[in-house]
């Protein structure tokens, strides 16, 4: 377990369970039950991390501009590299469910890399101090008391959408 924090602020947890990047549910449990404005606030950092996942900008083979460092004035970004690296899309989402003080949400991560994860796992840092309190992001796997079953394939937000 990894715990997040900064001076004097409640440490948000992370968790990782069983992990099937193809078949993965994320579970956020908030300090209190959010509002309907809190929801929403949750849905965009969702929905905006996986349309960018779909969009293929998890993709650490194309990592050109990090591996340069901070020296990046004036560096040539090489069309050749971002071209032959393999594509890293994520490739649908489920709708995002509250249940008291837990959300949950169901993803395909696809081919995109674990990048994905850090980057989530960031911003929701971030966002547990700044807008709704996160108590833990859990990582795959099911809670016992909330069972996923299958429902989540029913509807997938973006399966015909995007593709």
């Amino acid at each position: 377990m990894l715990e997040v924090g900064t001076f004097g602020a409640i440490a948000m947890q992370i968790r990782f369970r069983e992990f099937n990047p193809f078949s993965v549910w994320i579970w956020l449990e908030f300090s209190t039950v959010p509002s309907e404005m809190e929801k929403q606030y949750v849905e965009e950092v969702l929905n905006s991390w996986f349309f960018i996942g779909k969009l293929g900008g998890f993709n650490a083979e194309n990592m050109q501009v990090q591996e340069v460092g901070l020296e990046v004035g004036y560096m040539e970004y090489d069309e050749d590299v971002a071209e032959t690296s393999l594509l890293a899309l994520m490739h649908n989402m489920g709708d995002i469910e509250y249940e008291g003080g837990w959300a949950r949400c169901w993803f395909d991560l696809g081919t995109s890399d674990a990048i994905a994860l850090d980057i989530l796992i960031n911003s929701l840092r971030q966002f547990s101090q700044d807008f709704v309190t996160i108590e833990q992001v859990i990582i795959g796997g099911e809670n016992e008391d909330w069972q996923t079953g299958e429902s989540h394939r029913s509807d997938l937000m973006f399966e015909n959408q995007y593709n």
